[in-house]
């Protein structure tokens, strides 16, 4: 029952995904997930890229492009509300505990470990909000996060649609089976990422404190 859905609901992916317009899909998903940390950019660039690989209805460099131009715009936008509305989000971070905790992770991290972080925070879902917002509240040079995010984008867009691409062109009549072994690779890479980030995080508090506060004064 659930692997009929399952393959009814690819199949009906897969029929959206060749059309010229899943291109536009790519770039406004693509687009929102860098401001909406809900929407499931990745997923749409690896579709993108198996239909790329099995029936070549779509152009891989396109999707890549496409993922990539709707990441950079979206991380740029995320860069202005944070730079536009720090007092609101201030604001925010008074009333939830987690958003706070997101922020002050993201200054401490870019205070430490600059534009790389920028690299690697596409990968975390949420992550890279937190950072982009972060960049724009603490006003970060904006040619220097253009730059980063710029590398990040194309990064972030060749690696998902070309995973797509790989398993698409290696199991060319399952379109299903397809997508499951390369989302599930893409699942894989974020969770290394996030143990390998957690494990290099374990820092005394007072360090992260006096950190947070350095960053604050700035």
């Amino acid at each position: 029952m659930v692997a009929n859905i399952l393959t009814d609901l690819t199949d009906k992916l897969d029929e959206w995904a060749s059309n010229w317009w899943f291109l536009l899909v790519i770039l406004a998903i693509a687009f929102l997930d860098s401001v909406i940390p809900i929407v499931p950019s990745e997923t749409a660039v690896i579709i993108g890229g198996v239909v790329a690989g099995q029936s070549g209805e779509q152009n891989i460099f396109l999707v890549i492009a496409c993922g990539a131009l709707g990441a950079f715009l979206g991380d740029n936008t995320a860069y202005e509300i944070g730079a536009r509305f720090r007092p609101w989000m201030e604001r925010r971070a008074a009333r939830s505990e987690t958003f706070a905790k997101r922020l002050t992770w993201a200054r401490v991290q870019i205070a430490t470990r600059g534009g790389p972080l920028l690299i690697t925070a596409r990968f975390i879902p949420g992550g890279r909000s937190a950072l982009t917002l972060t960049s724009g509240i603490t006003h970060q040079p904006r040619a220097w996060f253009a730059g980063w995010v710029a590398i990040a984008a194309v990064i972030w867009a060749t690696y998902a649609g070309g995973l797509g691409y790989v398993f698409g062109a290696s199991v060319e009549d399952n379109q299903t089976l397809a997508f499951l072994l390369a989302f599930g690779a893409a699942l894989s890479v974020t969770l290394i990422i996030e143990l390998v980030r957690h494990l290099r995080g374990r820092k005394p508090p007072e360090t992260v404190e006096v950190l947070a506060e350095a960053v604050e004064q700035d």
